[in-house]
């Protein structure tokens, strides 16, 4: 694989569905679509679809572990 090709599957990689979403994080798809709509969760709608970025989930899940409202803010990494 060269480099060009490298770069383009860890992109597709990066970009995640709904239901890749709802695996990640163990939720249901229904609870992630909710969560997109009320701009609850950070995703993109692009055309009828919403797509997510995994690395802004990661950033988004630490912020909720971490972030100022949690009583967990201590253990930030």
């Amino acid at each position: 694989m060269n480099e060009r090709e490298r770069r383009d599957a860890s992109s597709q990689a990066e970009i995640l569905t709904i239901e890749e979403v709802a695996a990640y994080l163990r939720l249901k798809p229904q609870t992630i679509y909710r969560w997109a709509q009320e701009k609850r969760i950070p995703a993109a709608k692009v055309g009828k679809e919403w797509r997510f970025r995994r690395s802004v989930i990661d950033r988004w899940l630490d912020d909720q572990m971490f972030g100022d409202g949690s009583q967990f803010g201590h253990l930030r990494p």
